[in-house]
């Protein structure tokens, strides 16, 4: 090996695959480092406003710009490296040094390989956050160097995908209605359980859950307006998993604070603990609420109606339990109990807050959403009767008469459901 260092001819050539491999190890590195970034850390390195962290949320915005440029830098720098290395066994043939050139061969393939793609890219793994930040300026460089050859690049591939594959045409995305088809024609499988395809239909079904239809009513949740302290949280209050911060009117919602984050409560307001809110309406599907809380990383929706006024809440841990629940009851998640209660004789007692698809469900109903909207039991009474129910009061609905047992509360209200002749 010292003809190689002893010879300007050989070892210039040398030194550039030295720095060939440096370089290749900054992109592999890179590549891994920004691409293995969670969404969590994204979302932190945008909060935190740093330049350095700025540029890598910039980055990212364009997953396939920052891709294609990585590859198309680590691709050159490979081929120079190889280049480079045939052009140093080439003159060591010449001098009548097969066997050396043979070595250097092998030697410099496993330097590629080693230094230029495993080491970087375990380390980067390991070290992705810190990396991240310090690549971020040169890549956004390399990546901006690249940015003039791109269209060519485009031009080239739509080319050679047309002269080859002519007959290639994208697909059409799957309605909703094929992927329930799709889980009900499983029923027969051994590989798909009965529960498995329940949780399924849950998922598919949250595009068409309006969030009224999960959310806590305003009333059943406990809510107050700063400073909050320990003493002010009692009884039933306690068992809450959230503490809603109310504004100086107390009308609108300011925040909610997480009870479970603590093991035990400090004297001091809790309000400084409070967590950001969402604000949506109370029509929104709940994979928009979802989709929105993920986005700004909150656990709180505070629901409003078409009069701007909050009507209730939605929690991340709503949403959950109506995705893992075989049978999703907003009701029983703010009672603590079963909201449809069967009794010997094939009545029911139901709760007013109820909501209609879990009433169906109970009843061995189709469910069909209601003309004016009414997605609960109470809503029901009150679009029939057109008056605050009151104890005795009647409906009927659907071949089922409805009768007011007891009033607990405004606006929530126990109802007996019985069957009517035929």
């Amino acid at each position: 090996m010292t003809v190689i260092f002893e010879n300007s001819e050989l070892f210039l050539p040398l030194l550039a695959m030295v720095c060939l491999l440096i370089g290749s190890a900054f992109f592999s590195s890179s590549e891994t480092a920004l691409f293995f970034l969670s969404s969590e850390q994204v979302a932190g390195f945008q909060r935190s406003g740093r330049a350095s962290e700025l540029r890598v949320v910039a980055l990212l915005r364009d997953p396939d710009r920052l891709l294609t440029a990585v590859l198309f830098w680590n691709l050159v720098i490979n081929l120079a490296f190889f280049a480079c290395g045939v052009v140093i066994s080439g003159r060591l043939f010449e001098r009548d040094l097969p066997g050396l050139a043979g070595a250097f061969s092998v030697v410099s393939l496993g330097a590629m390989i080693v230094c230029g793609e495993v080491i970087p890219k375990s380390g980067a793994v390991l070290f992705r956050d810190q990396l991240a930040k310090t690549v971020s300026l040169p890549l956004a460089l390399a990546v901006r160097m690249f940015d003039p050859l791109a269209p060519t690049f485009r031009r080239v591939t739509r080319s050679l995908r047309k002269m080859f594959w002519p007959d290639i045409r994208k697909e059409k995305s799957l309605h909703s209605n094929d992927l329930v088809q799709a889980i009900d024609n499983s029923a027969g499988s051994q590989y798909v359980l009965q529960h498995e395809r329940q949780v399924l239909h849950n998922i598919l079904d949250l595009s068409d859950y309006p969030v009224e239809e999960i959310m806590r009513p305003r009333g059943t949740y406990p809510a107050f307006r700063p400073p909050v302290r320990l003493a002010d949280l009692s009884g039933e209050k306690t068992a809450a998993e959230y503490v809603v911060i109310l504004n100086e009117n107390g009308e609108d919602i300011e925040g909610a604070v997480s009870l479970s984050q603590f093991s035990a409560f400090a004297e001091e307001d809790l309000s400084a603990f409070v967590g950001r809110i969402i604000h949506a309406p109370w029509c929104s599907s709940v994979a928009h609420v979802l989709q929105r809380m993920e986005n700004q990383e909150c656990q709180v929706a505070s629901i409003i109606n078409e009069y701007g006024d909050t009507v209730g809440i939605a929690t991340y841990e709503d949403i959950v339990d109506t995705i893992l629940a075989a049978e999703p009851s907003r009701a029983r998640r703010v009672l603590k109990r079963e909201p449809v209660e069967e009794l010997d004789n094939g009545d029911f007692h139901v709760d007013a807050i109820t909501s209609l698809r879990y009433l169906c469900r109970r009843l061995d109903l189709e469910f069909v959403s209601e003309a004016d909207g009414q997605v609960t039991v109470a809503g029901l009474f009150h679009q029939l009767l057109q008056k605050i129910p009151v104890k005795g009061d009647e409906c009927r609905w659907r071949g089922y008469l409805f009768h007011v047992l007891e009033i607990q509360r405004r606006g929530h209200f126990r109802v007996l459901v019985t069957k009517e002749s035929s």
